[in-house]
């Protein structure tokens, strides 16, 4: 397969896709899907609305032959998504494609880890927001268990996958969990990233109040167990790397709200409803569920995504100030559509 290399306008390559399965979650976290919005009369995407597996088969092909070399399905809840296993297989027979993994909440992992592992994923992150049980009831709107998840992660571990936890960190909710995550996770050889409390979509009624930042977070695990900062595993990588100089084990910070990393990303996503978006916090995105179902050729969906690319200048973690977020904040794109 012929590979296209695209640049966007502050040259940084395609070489990431994540693709959202579904706007539907399980869940009503109170940063992503607060259930006084996503109530029982919320209207979902109907299924024809939403990419098919074979929809999705031909985009991946697509992206692969302009640069990407890793794909992340997220959602909403993707072990929503039914058959989920089948499309990490078809994904996991495209050549170029040298990565998979999956963002969950872990509440259906147990189910699905073997056949995921056996599709071929290699990779899964499971968010948790505390191990105590109220609190995690409260931050995920009274819908799960931490047991429920942790026995998740040890199935998924089980199988084979990579696993990695994400815990978003929000001022007045979590912040006292954060040295017992550290601890525990230490103790199970499993990487934990804290991630900074973001200003995604409309809904989650962000603050810069509520935000504990990557140094807080840093400076608390260290005092549990002194820390060392190491470089990234890749470039683009969006966690901030810290090995335990104990050799036991590493924790990650992302920090798009006080530490930026908007001048290695190389990420597009797409969101459920077929969009292309260039940028987590992004506002407008690009129609490519109505190429595909009006009979274009891939010729002319490679044309598209490559203008859309070549014409990215997306920084807006570099940018966020009150200009940029109150011009954004009737109309970034809903983190149950596009994903983390």
């Amino acid at each position: 397969m012929k590979i296209n290399t695209l640049q966007d306008q502050l040259h940084r390559p395609l070489r990431d896709l994540r693709i959202s399965v579904t706007d539907r979650c399980n869940f009503r976290c109170q940063y992503c899907m607060p259930a006084e919005v996503f109530g029982p009369d919320y209207a979902f995407l109907p299924s024809d609305k939403i990419l098919s597996f074979e929809e999705i088969e031909r985009l991946v092909k697509i992206f692969v032959s302009l640069g990407v070399k890793k794909v992340r399905i997220t959602g909403g809840e993707p072990l929503l998504r039914r058959d989920l296993p089948k499309l990490i297989e078809r994904i996991h027979r495209i050549g170029g494609v040298e990565d998979i993994a999956l963002t969950t909440n872990g509440t259906l992992l147990k189910k699905y880890a073997n056949d995921l592992a056996k599709a071929g994923l290699s990779r899964v992150a499971v968010s948790l927001d505390s191990l105590d049980e109220d609190r995690f009831f409260e931050m995920n709107g009274h819908r799960g268990k931490v047991k429920t998840v942790l026995e998740g992660i040890e199935k998924a571990a089980e199988a084979g996958l990579q696993v990695k936890i994400n815990m978003v960190v929000k001022k007045g909710k979590n912040e006292q969990d954060i040295v017992s995550m550290a601890e525990f996770f230490k103790d199970k050889q499993h990487i934990l990233r804290f991630v900074e409390y973001m200003d995604v979509g409309n809904t989650n009624g962000w603050r810069l109040d509520d935000v504990v930042s990557k140094k807080e977070i840093v400076e608390q695990v260290h005092q549990f167990s002194p820390l060392n900062h190491v470089d990234p595993n890749y470039k683009g990588e969006v966690a901030t790397r810290y090995q335990y100089q104990d050799d036991q084990g590493e924790i990650g910070v992302i920090s798009s709200v006080t530490d930026s990393f908007c001048s290695t990303c190389t990420r597009a996503r797409i969101s459920a409803e077929g969009k292309l978006y260039t940028c987590l916090f992004a506002t407008d995105g690009t129609d490519l569920r109505e190429l595909l179902r009006t009979g274009e050729d891939d010729a002319s969906i490679i044309e598209c995504i490559s203008d859309v690319w070549e014409n990215r200048n997306d920084r807006y973690s570099d940018e966020r100030n009150e200009q940029t977020m109150e011009k954004r904040k009737k109309s970034k794109i809903e983190m149950s559509h596009i994903g983390g």
